[in-house]
């Protein structure tokens, strides 16, 4: 297995269906399987289908769980191999950030137009690509969601960087992909406002001051290495390492930290949210 592209197709679909067979050999739901393993219903659906790499935890735990005998721990070291080997197909433009991105021991974000990437469901990350205009084919937005859903890997090793990331409330209100996909996410980010290394707060829009109107940006604290800034749009992206630009950027984050609701009172607002689905 030489690429990304591989790694995601027969024999992730090979493996998924080894799951999926003995889930179902147990009498449990995929949403049963996850509430018990300690992970979203999104993620056990993803694994199922082939679309996202299992990572080690899982299948050690849904190895144990549903009586595989060890067949499901012993594709872990065939998994590592081909990872180790596999080339994640971002765009040229988004593999510095990408690279500093697998490194990092803290990364804050900003997000005033989307979800941000760590943070969407597979629904939601499609929903997206389909709707980008100019038009992308299916081989491109296939390669795509599977990179955006290898990136989401970083939440689970440990020890995990630590996450802290400010929305605004007017982007927990749009519901791209439509209603079913938009509860899915709502509910995906109230799972993850729930671990230990990620920090959620929403940025309400009754705020009279505002220190994020130049628009979204990401901090990342790479190990060893100083903090960098990151910022794209429309399909531009800068990654400034200039420690003024950088200091400027901290601080601003600090501002909108300090505006936003609390991280109790943003989960409250989001699963209020939940309800009025």
């Amino acid at each position: 297995m030489s690429d990304e592209g591989e790694l995601s197709g027969d024999f992730m679909r090979a493996i998924g269906k080894q799951v999926k067979l003995l889930r179902e050999r147990a009498g449990l739901t995929q949403k049963e399987l996850g509430d018990r393993l300690g992970y979203g219903e999104d993620l056990v659906s993803s694994i199922e289908r082939g679309r996202r790499v299992p990572q080690a935890e899982f299948l050690r735990a849904a190895d144990e769980l549903l009586n595989a005998g060890g067949l499901l721990k012993a594709v872990i070291e065939d998994i590592e191999k081909a990872k180790a080997k596999a080339r994640v197909r971002h765009p040229a433009w988004f593999r510095d950030y990408a690279r500093m991105e697998r490194e990092a021991v803290e990364i804050n974000d900003y997000s005033c137009h989307d979800i941000p990437g760590l943070f969407q469901t597979e629904r939601r990350i499609r929903a997206l690509y389909e709707m980008r205009k100019p038009l992308l084919g299916e081989e491109t937005i296939e390669q795509r969601v599977t990179s955006r859903l290898a990136r989401q890997e970083i939440l689970t090793p440990w020890p995990p960087p630590m996450i802290t990331s400010v929305i605004d409330e007017s982007v927990l209100r749009r519901p791209l992909g439509g209603a079913e996909v938009h509860k899915e996410q709502l509910d995906h980010l109230s799972h993850l406002a729930g671990l230990r290394n990620v920090e959620l707060q929403v940025m309400p829009t009754d705020r009279s001051e505002h220190a994020g109107m130049g628009g979204s940006f990401i901090l990342l604290t790479p190990k060893g290495k100083p903090q960098v800034g990151y910022a794209e749009v429309q399909g531009s992206a800068r990654l400034s390492t200039d420690p003024e630009e950088v200091r400027i950027l901290a601080a601003r984050y600090g501002s909108l930290r300090a505006q936003a609701l609390t991280m109790r009172e943003s989960l409250a607002l989001i699963k209020n949210m939940l309800g009025e689905q």
